[in-house]
């Protein structure tokens, strides 16, 4: 990706948000699964990276429209392999189906499935997940790292002396054009409470995603500048907008 910024592939997200659980509030660049949904049943282990979610048959033929959750939707073409996560629900393990075909529709794809050949067949699998082995994840390049990566990672401010200021239990991907690494506080009149911290090169001095560890140069001030409002502050605003 061309961007001025430190990228954040999310072949893996969902990091799932899981890896974030990682989507809640808006955060994490795809659909906020549910406490039972094949996104947070992946996520809860590391074998398997959601691509895409199944939402709907498409035609009559078995074919299924399914969000993107893939950085690389091109590779789809490589990867005719690929697993089916069930929602929990269904209490099934995932299972190998082969892709017959693919084809993108607006924001989204439609995916044909060998043995998956009649609209019947294809609401069956309305909500599953569509995965792939966490060994075959295309690796991130150099600068750039996954939101599962990133996930635990702690961060440190070299205009701090490299003091620790939180771990990274989040990546916020909405909330404006700057990637926002969601930080929870390690200490200080802040602990408890979060920080978004811009995700940019102008500011990273050092990702090793191994050694958990990202080490920033963060502009004074900025921390309590983005630091989310507490529910007190929230209150307050609802109130003022009421009024």
């Amino acid at each position: 990706m061309e961007i001025p910024r430190p990228a954040i592939a999310r072949e893996d997200e969902q990091e799932s948000r899981s890896a974030a659980g990682l989507r809640n509030g808006g955060r994490t660049p795809a659909p906020s699964p549910s406490s039972g949904s094949a996104a947070s049943r992946a996520g809860a282990t590391p074998h398997w990276l959601l691509v895409a979610q199944l939402i709907r048959p498409h035609g009559r033929r078995g074919e299924l429209i399914a969000d993107i959750l893939t950085d690389f939707p091109d590779r789809f073409q490589q990867r005719p392999r690929l697993f089916l996560i069930p929602p929990e629900r269904l209490k099934t393990a995932p299972r190998e189906v082969r892709l017959e075909n693919f084809w993108f529709l607006r924001s989204r794809i439609v995916l044909k499935f060998a043995g998956i050949d009649s609209i019947n067949e294809a609401e069956g699998l309305r909500g599953f997940g569509v995965a792939i082995p966490a060994s075959e994840r295309a690796p991130a390049e150099e600068g750039s790292a996954y939101i599962s990566d990133l996930i635990g990672c702690r961060v440190t401010d070299a205009n701090q002396g490299g003091a620790i200021i939180g771990e990274i239990v989040d990546v916020d991907r909405q909330s404006s054009n700057t990637d926002l690494l969601v930080v929870r506080r390690e200490s200080g009149s802040n602990s408890q409470r979060e920080a978004l911290i811009p995700f940019v090169r102008d500011f990273l001095l050092r990702l090793d995603t191994i050694g958990k560890i990202v080490e920033m140069k963060l502009p004074e001030g900025l921390l309590e500048i983005n630091a989310p409002m507490t529910d007190e502050e929230k209150s307050r605003a609802t109130e003022a907008e009421q009024n």
